[in-house]
């Protein structure tokens, strides 16, 4: 497991499987297994395909899962081996929730997280999520009256 910033760490499945104790918040997107996480421990599985290009739909939903779960909580992101698709995830993260530009979101997993691999064409899928954000949030404006 290696840790990103204080509160968000890219493991591999076996790490998910034996989290440590500050880790509260599993998020599994390995496609190819499935873990069972210690009791207590919050979890969702979202399968990224592995060596793919990110699924816009699909890192949108990983992103705003971990949104939904990240305050007061140790959030432990996961793939098969914790470089490629657990990495990516944690990039996304960085860049649609905590406002980082995409290279230094890169560079700072890539210097904790030796050997990190993102997926393909991830910064242009991470563009198409930022507009899928934009237009919902315009969507839902435009249903509110101002007065």
């Amino acid at each position: 497991m290696h840790m990103i910033t204080e509160h968000v760490a890219v493991g591999n499945t076996e790490d998910a499987a034996r989290p440590p104790r500050l880790m509260t918040v599993i998020l599994n997107v390995a496609a190819e297994k499935q873990i069972t996480p210690p009791a207590g421990r919050t979890y969702a599985w979202i399968p990224f395909k592995e060596f793919a290009e990110a699924d816009p739909l699909q890192l949108d939903e990983a992103v705003a899962w971990l949104e939904h779960h990240e305050h007061g909580n140790g959030l432990l992101i996961c793939c098969k081996a914790g470089m490629g698709r657990s990495v990516s995830v944690v990039i996304a993260y960085l860049c649609l929730r905590k406002g980082m530009s995409y290279p230094d979101a890169v560079k700072l997993v890539c210097a904790r997280r030796p050997g990190a691999t993102p997926l393909p064409d991830l910064e242009r899928t991470i563009s198409f999520v930022r507009e899928l954000r934009a237009k919902r949030e315009r969507g839902s404006d435009a249903g509110t009256t101002r007065g």
